[in-house]
């Protein structure tokens, strides 16, 4: 028993950061969408389509919303792990800034759209011009983070 658990243990470091790079393109992939549906909710004419729109964009940021929070905890997790020099720390702090940003946002804006409104109602123009403020920080922090990767080699063995 004592050597399952020495195995598990010098597995679990590894584990955690392998989780990162697989978790962080579902929100970005369903925020986006939502951005987008939501903002066709609003500009189409047709109630019957707009209504479908805005249901399927009010779902997509909800799930986008929990799933950043998903990223933000995995990407903590693989940062504890990492020893890298000044430059490389700098942009991982940079990185780590816009993704507890944008991951609170993204829980506000959910919250915001969720309660109180009908799931098929058509967003207000202010839900949709931060929403679309939110989308771009998910951007600019996916941005940095593939950054982090290619430019720094961060997280990456070999």
């Amino acid at each position: 028993m004592l050597a399952l658990k020495e195995n598990v243990a010098a597995v679990v470091p590894y584990a955690i950061p392998a989780w990162h790079p697989m978790v962080v393109h579902f929100p970005l992939a369903l925020v986006v969408c939502a951005t987008l549906a939501l903002l066709v909710a609003k500009l189409l004419p047709n109630p019957r389509v707009a209504a479908a729109l805005a249901t399927t964009g009010t779902w997509n940021l909800g799930v986008g919303a929990v799933g950043s929070v998903f990223a933000l905890a995995t990407g903590l997790g693989a940062a504890l792990h990492l020893h890298v020099a000044a430059p490389a720390r700098q942009a991982l702090s940079m990185h780590v800034r816009w993704a507890v940003f944008t991951a609170l946002a993204l829980l506000l804006l959910a919250t915001w759209r969720c309660a109180g409104n009908a799931q098929d109602a058509r967003p207000s123009w202010l839900l949709l011009i931060v929403l679309i403020a939110a989308t771009a920080a998910l951007v600019v922090t996916g941005y940095l983070g593939g950054q982090n990767v290619y430019r720094f080699g961060i997280g990456v063995h070999g």
